[in-house]
């Protein structure tokens, strides 16, 4: 069944960002860059031509998480890190709706963890958008899953002792069909992501780096900073070869006998293709970047299709159904009165 987003039988309802904008006052911290990814995708929203009410965002326990506060759809605060959980429930059981998780850093990827991948590997019809942070801003500023080695905070005053996850790696080793990375105060590349994240059929997994500017201000200021982000931001096209810096002088390359990929001055450069379907690709492009971000890929990594989990259900229920006689009341009353067991063929 088609995505409600590319449904061509929608009705053009012309609304507006103000359309999603509900009446709660919006509460984190001032200067936070969870108000610039709110007024991306409620921006980007009327994009879809899906009535509100079909519309759903569900989030875990974290800043990020009362995203669905903000949104005049219909939404749900839910349970630490069980978001993709509950998300699933509801994808499958309603494919009339469009269905958004919003989780954070420590609520993906520490609690939450088994729950995200498997959402991924299930290739749930769900919009994932994971606001990194490298913190727990909520809880007051103790490291998260992906906060540097040697990260001073309130819990490791020594510096962590842990490595981080690369969220991207990670959704890829769990085969994740789409998966991209934006960044917060970028609102063109953010709602472009946005854009090919609505139309891919099955799990959609986005990072967005979010600065929080109370308890980890500036974290991604080299990939921000006018004078910096060029020499570090990789920025990949469909289609077009990888280069970045003055003039395209830096090249993503495969060099001979290597099993990754690289960065070189020069060379000659890979043409990204995020249709590849062997993760590898997407999974080599992803190492590229770590916690120093000196090469940083943004934009979509992989984009590949296959059977959505929602759509193998519902064709075991339509196939059940076929193979049943009687009614569904009747069947429900054969099932209830056959004794303490029952056989389904």
């Amino acid at each position: 069944m088609a995505s409600p987003a590319l449904d061509p039988s929608t009705r053009a309802l012309k609304l507006t960002a103000k359309d999603f904008k509900s009446d709660q006052e919006v509460r984190w911290c001032p200067g936070c860059g969870d108000y610039a990814i709110l007024a991306a995708v409620q921006g980007f929203m009327p994009e879809l031509n899906i009535p509100r009410e079909n519309i759903v965002f569900v989030s875990g326990i974290g800043c990020s998480s009362r995203f669905p506060y903000y949104m005049n759809t219909y939404g749900m605060h839910s349970i630490h890190g069980r978001a993709p959980a509950i998300a699933t429930g509801l994808s499958a059981s309603r494919p009339d709706l469009s269905v958004w998780v919003v989780t954070g850093d420590g609520d993906a990827l520490s609690i939450g963890g088994n729950h995200l991948i498997h959402a991924l590997r299930r290739n749930v019809n769900l919009k994932i958008l994971l606001f990194n942070n490298r913190i727990y801003g909520l809880t007051k500023g103790q490291y998260s899953p992906t906060s540097e080695l040697g990260k001073i905070t309130k819990s490791t005053p020594a510096g962590s002792a842990d490595s981080p996850f690369n969220p991207l790696s990670l959704a890829l080793g769990a085969e994740a069909t789409f998966v991209a990375r934006t960044i917060d105060s970028d609102r063109k590349h953010l709602q472009s992501v946005l854009r090919a994240a609505a139309a891919h059929e099955g799990s959609a997994f986005v990072e967005i780096y979010q600065n929080c500017n109370i308890f980890n201000d500036g974290a991604f200021d080299l990939i921000k900073d006018a004078d910096t982000r060029d020499e570090h931001l990789i920025r990949l096209e469909q289609g077009q070869p990888i280069t970045f810096g003055a003039d395209g002088k830096y090249s993503v390359v495969h060099p001979e006998g290597s099993f990754g990929l690289q960065v070189q001055e020069g060379g000659q450069a890979i043409v990204h293709d995020a249709t590849v379907d062997d993760p590898a690709y997407a999974f080599a492009l992803s190492r590229l970047s770590g916690s120093d971000l000196l090469t940083t890929p943004i934009g979509v990594f992989r984009d590949v299709q296959r059977p959505s989990y929602d759509e193998i259900v519902r064709k075991q229920v339509l196939d059940a159904q076929a193979r049943a006689t009687g009614t569904p009341e009747e069947m429900l009353n054969d099932l209830l009165n056959t004794g303490d067991t029952w056989t389904i063929m």
